[in-house]
C-alpha cells in the first residue's frame, strides 16, 4: 500500500475518534482534513494545489445549490406545526377513536406519529411532543411503561424516513453527487442526476410499511399481552360531532401532506418549491391555532392558496409585450384577488405570531439547526476533497469489490457498518463522511441509487434509536416522568429496533417497494 493510502486511512481514522471524543461534527471533520492535508503534503503525499477547489466547491454545493434551500424552509415548516397543537388535537382524537380497544392508544401514537412525520419531518420535536401529550395517558391507563416509552420514541422517528424528511433531502444531495461520480467514471458525461423528488416517493411505502409492521407489532402485544395495553373507558359517543371533531383534526395534516407530497409526485412543484408550499401552510396552520381572536381571512386564505397554485398550473399566467391572450386575461383575474386575499390572510397570521413571541422563537430555532447542517456541509466538503486526494475513494473500492457475494456482498457490509456506527454518531455524521466516500463504489457495482438511498435512509432512522447515543432516547428522557427509568426506555425500544431491521431486510428482498413510485410518478430510471 502506498504512502498516500495510509494517510486517507490515519485521516478517517482521526476524524472517527474525534467525533467519538466530542469534539463538535464540522471542525472535526474540516480541522482532521487540515492537519493530515498538511503533514501528507510536506511527505509528498498529497498535492496541496488540490485545496484552492475550495471555495468553488461549498460556493456550489451550499450557497447556489436550490436543492438545499429546502433544508431550512423544511425545518421551519416543523418547528411552526410544533406551536400549532396539530399533534395535541390529533392524539386526542385518535384517542378517542381507537381507545376502547386493547392497544388502540398505542395504535393511535404510531398514526400521529406518521402523519406528524409527513407534516413536519423533525425527530427531536415529534418525541418531545408525544412524551408530553401521550406518555403520560398511556401511564395514567395502564400501559406497560417500557412498551409505552418504546412506542414513543419510534414513532417519533419516523420523520427520519417518512418525507417530507431532513435526512433524504441530505441524503438526496449525497447520492446524486455520488450517481454522477460514477457515470463520468464509466464513460456517461451526461447522466440523469437523482433528485431529492425520487427519494421522496422511493421512501413513501417503506415508510408506511414500516408504520404498519408498529402497528402490528403493537396489536400482537394486545393480544398476548392484554395486560400490558388495556383498554380505555368510554369518553364519549360516536355522533356527527364527534366525527365532524375528528374531520378537522385530520383535514390539517392531510391537507398540508397531500399539498408537499403531492405536488412533488404529480411533477407539480420541486422539493424546494412544495417546502415553501409547506412553510406558508403551517403559517397559516399556526395563526388559526389561535382561538381567541377570530381568523376569518386566515380561513379565506387556507382556501385560495390550493386553489391559486391549481390556477397557476393550469393556466398561462405569461404576458405577452405583443397582447394580453383570452387564457391570460382568464388567469390574471382569478390569480389577482387571490394572492391578495392569501396576502392578507398570511400578513394577519404573522402579526399574531409575532405578538405572541412564536415567530421570534421559531425563526432562530430555524436558523440555529439550519446553521448546524450546513457547516457540517463545508467540513464535509473539505473532509471528502482531502480523503479522495489521497486514494482513499481507491481504498474503499478495492476492499468492497473484493468482497464474496459482489454487490450484495458490498451492500451487506456497508448497512452493518453505517449500523454499527449509529451506535455512536448522528445521521448528519454518518451522511456528510460515510455516504460520499462508499456510494460511488457501490453506484458502480450497479445498484440503484433510489433504492440505496432509501435504504441508507432506513438504516440511519435506528441511529436515532440505539443506545448510548439514540437522540430519541435522550428526547425522551428529558420530558419523561421520574418513574420512567433510561432502563426502560432503553428495554422498549429494543422490539423495535429489530422491527426496522426487519424492514430493512424487507427493502432490500424487494427493491421495488422504493423503485416503483419513482418510475411511474416521476418517469426515474437508473
Amino acid at each position: 500500500m502506498a504512502l498516500p493510502e495510509y494517510f486517507a486511512i490515519g485521516l478517517f481514522l482521526l476524524a472517527i475518534i474525534s467525533l467519538l471524543a466530542g469534539f463538535p461534527v464540522a471542525f472535526t471533520l474540516a480541522g482532521s482534513a487540515l492537519f493530515v492535508a498538511a503533514i501528507a503534503s510536506l511527505t509528498g503525499a498529497f498535492e496541496i494545489s488540490l485545496m484552492g477547489a475550495i471555495p468553488s466547491r461549498i460556493f456550489g454545493t451550499a450557497i447556489w445549490n436550490e436543492v438545499l434551500i429546502a433544508v431550512p424552509l423544511f425545518i421551519f415548516m416543523g418547528l411552526m406545526l410544533e406551536r400549532s397543537r396539530v399533534a395535541a388535537s390529533l392524539l386526542e382524537n385518535m384517542g378517542m377513536l381507537f381507545g376502547q380497544l386493547r392497544g388502540g392508544l398505542g395504535i393511535s401514537v404510531f398514526i400521529v406519529g406518521a402523519l406528524l412525520a409527513a407534516s413536519t419531518g423533525i425527530v427531536g420535536a415529534a418525541v418531545v411532543t408525544m412524551g408530553l401529550m401521550a406518555l403520560p395517558t398511556m401511564l395514567k391507563h395502564g400501559y406497560d411503561p417500557k412498551l409505552a416509552a418504546g412506542a414513543i420514541c419510534a414513532s417519533g422517528t419516523l420523520g427520519q424516513i417518512i418525507p417530507p424528511s431532513i435526512v433524504l433531502i441530505i441524503l438526496g444531495e449525497q447520492i446524486s453527487n455520488a450517481y454522477i461520480s460514477s457515470q463520468s467514471l464509466i464513460g456517461n458525461w451526461s447522466p440523469e442526476p437523482v433528485s431529492v423528488g425520487d427519494l421522496f416517493a422511493g421512501a413513501l411505502i417503506p415508510g408506511l410499511l414500516l408504520v404498519g409492521l408498529y402497528m402490528l407489532y403493537q396489536v400482537s402485544i394486545a393480544i398476548f399481552k392484554p395486560d400490558s395495553s388495556p383498554a380505555l373507558p368510554p369518553t364519549a359517543s360516536r355522533d356527527i360531532r364527534f366525527i365532524a371533531k375528528l374531520l378537522g383534526a385530520l383535514l390539517a395534516p392531510v391537507a398540508l401532506m397531500l399539498a408537499v407530497l403531492g405536488s412533488i409526485l404529480m411533477g407539480i412543484a420541486t422539493p424546494t418549491e412544495a417546502a415553501s408550499v409547506g412553510g406558508v401552510g403551517a403559517i397559516l396552520l399556526a395563526g388559526i391555532a389561535d382561538r381567541e381572536k377570530p381568523a376569518i381571512w386566515i380561513y379565506m386564505s387556507a382556501v385560495s392558496f390550493p386553489i391559486l397554485l391549481f390556477v397557476a398550473h393550469s393556466l398561462d399566467l405569461r404576458i405577452d409585450p405583443a397582447g394580453i391572450s383570452g387564457e391570460t386575461l382568464l388567469g390574471l383575474s382569478l390569480a389577482v384577488p387571490l394572492i391578495a386575499i392569501l396576502i392578507t390572510g398570511i400578513g394577519n397570521s404573522l402579526f399574531r405570531l409575532l405578538n405572541s413571541g412564536i415567530l421570534k422563537e421559531v425563526c432562530q430555532l430555524t436558523m440555529q439547526m439550519s446553521s448546524m447542517v450546513f457547516v457540517i456541509l463545508i467540513g464535509a466538503t473539505l473532509f471528502s476533497l482531502v480523503f479522495r486526494g489521497l486514494g482513499g475513494d481507491d481504498i474503499v473500492y478495492e476492499a468492497l469489490k473484493d468482497l464474496p457475494g459482489g454487490k450484495y456482498g458490498a451492500l451487506f457490509v456497508v448497512m452493518l457498518v453505517i449500523f454499527v456506527l449509529g451506535f455512536f454518531l448522528d445521521f448528519v455524521e454518518i451522511t456528510f463522511v460515510v455516504v460520499p466516500i462508499v456510494a460511488p463504489v457501490l453506484l458502480l457495482m450497479d445498484v440503484n441509487p433510489v433504492w440505496l438511498g432509501v435504504l441508507i435512509a432506513m438504516n440511519l432512522q435506528t441511529s436515532f434509536l440505539t443506545p448510548p447515543f439514540g437522540f430519541a432516547l435522550f428526547y425522551l428522557r428529558r420530558v419523561a416522568p421520574p418513574e420512567i427509568t433510561t432502563g426502560m426506555i432503553y428495554k422498549g425500544v429494543f422490539p423495535f429496533v429489530l422491527i426496522q431491521l426487519s424492514a430493512l431486510a424487507i427493502l432490500a428482498a424487494f427493491p421495488a417497494l422504493a423503485t416503483w413510485l419513482p418510475e411511474t410518478f416521476l418517469g426515474s430510471r437508473y
